[in-house]
């Protein structure tokens, strides 16, 4: 499967700002697709556009955005068939269960789940008449949820669970479903992550600040040390293993990206909970404030 200059198809791409999801959209335009980028503000429309990019205001959690996206496919002035939709856009949260408010999970899941259903919603019939295909960007926080991923990770899990059950129902149709789980790789998204993180605790109650202030402090150091300069995979690296989900003729139902999520899933498939308990507090454990441990 793949697009040409002659025959140019549209692959649309959420969450197209920055990270993955900006260089999603420069892969698939230099592989000759017309892509359809979704961003939230000007100026990101501004960096992303160039030959083969069209960004498009696009809130997820918008219908007023949706119905404009469905319209844009609809009335294309080339008639060009809707190949791929990679449903990319997300909210990375660290924060223990107990200490994240309820509407702040509720918003959460707006962003990282319902949001992606709405946009499939919208698109299917396009891709069932192109026999097009649905990438969905996982993670592998949707095979492993560690301390404070709960929220994040729960949403990850529930889109795995919903790209199984899309896979099969529309395979009838010629419309292929494919899962992408990055592992660390360097973009915005861990930074504000952490800031996320750090305001939660800071707003904490002191009984929940010394069940879990010092959790919080390992995670956010965790992170910074596999998503800072020099570790992690570029945002290119992930960008061409979703370019191939896009467009491999036969294609994996899922794609992990680096070898940390090829590790990871690998161990999260075989070991049994108290071992994956046991090793994922060791790997945490040099993080901790010294007083903390």
């Amino acid at each position: 499967m793949t697009a040409s200059a002659e025959i140019q198809e549209i692959a649309i791409v959420t969450g197209a700002s920055t990270g993955i999801g900006a260089a999603t959209a420069r892969e698939l335009a230099r592989r000759g697709f017309h892509v359809l980028a979704g961003v939230r503000r000007d100026r990101d429309a501004d960096a992303i556009r160039g030959p083969g990019i069209e960004p498009l205001m696009l809130d997820i959690t918008n219908p007023d955005h949706i119905q404009a996206l469905a319209a844009r496919v609809r009335e294309d002035p080339q008639r060009r068939a809707v190949r791929a939709v990679v449903n990319n856009a997300a909210i990375g949260v660290n924060a223990p269960v107990e200490a994240f408010a309820i509407d702040e999970w509720r918003r959460l899941f707006e962003v990282n789940l319902f949001g992606h259903i709405v946009v499939t919603q919208t698109l299917l019939p396009a891709l069932i008449r192109s026999k097009g295909r649905v990438v969905n960007i996982s993670s592998v926080g949707g095979k492993l949820a560690g301390a404070t991923y709960g929220p994040y990770a729960s949403t990850k899990f529930a889109l795995e669970a919903v790209s199984d059950s899309l896979r099969r129902e529309v395979a009838p149709f010629g419309v292929q479903v494919v899962v992408v789980e990055p592992g660390a790789v360097r973009t915005e998204m861990p930074g504000r992550a952490i800031a996320t993180a750090r305001e939660i605790a800071s707003a904490m109650t002191p009984e929940l600040s010394q069940r879990y202030g010092g959790l919080v402090q390992a995670i956010t150091a965790q992170t910074a040390a596999f998503t800072g300069v020099g570790s992690g995979l570029p945002a290119d690296a992930a960008a061409k293993v979703i370019a191939k989900a896009v467009t491999a003729r036969k294609p994996r139902t899922r794609y992990t990206v680096g070898r940390d999520a090829a590790l990871l899933t690998l161990l999260a498939r075989i070991l049994p909970d108290r071992i994956l308990d046991f090793v994922a507090a060791a790997a945490l454990r040099p993080h901790f404030p010294r007083e903390s441990k």
